[in-house]
């Protein structure tokens, strides 16, 4: 069963990349006492994840800040490295990069894809989602192959 409004974040451990190298944080200590934009990609480095949903959210950062968020996440089934890398080639500097190497957040949620058709495994469904305090209070879901609800525009219209 997949997450929905009113869930708490499931617990689970990603990776970010700091200064110094890779460092685990888990979904309680990031999303404890803050308003959180989170957007789940099936992969970096993918064609419409690189041309189209980060960059939205990278020229909508400021307008949804100013909405009272406090961070703005992505999140993939990739490495740490891997989603350092993009966030660094796609000039997302106000957005953290968060890495599900093994898919297990995704697992958590409810909301993993099998994308082993396309050589990639399991991965994330494309999706975003409002959280305050670690509970969820919008979700937003892409049907298989789209890319509407999960936008930074859909997003920035909720908040």
């Amino acid at each position: 069963m997949s997450i929905k409004k009113g869930d708490r974040i499931p617990s689970a451990t990603l990776k970010i990349m700091s200064e110094t190298g890779p460092v685990e944080v888990t979904t309680a200590e990031f999303f404890t006492g803050r308003k959180v934009v989170l957007v789940s990609v099936p992969g970096a480095f993918t064609p419409t994840c690189s041309a189209r949903h980060l960059p939205g959210f990278i020229d909508h950062t400021s307008e949804i800040l100013a909405k009272g968020v406090d961070t703005i996440a992505f999140v993939s089934v990739n490495d740490v490295f891997v989603m350092s890398a993009w966030g660094k080639s796609a000039g997302a500097g106000n957005i953290q990069m968060l890495a599900d190497g093994n898919g297990e957040f995704a697992a958590a949620l409810g909301l993993e894809l099998d994308a082993t058709a396309f050589g990639m495994g399991k991965r994330s469904q494309r999706f975003a989602l409002i959280a305050d305090d670690g509970v969820v209070t919008e979700l937003f879901v892409e049907k298989p192959g789209e890319f509407q609800v999960s936008s930074a525009e859909n997003v920035l219209a909720s908040l």
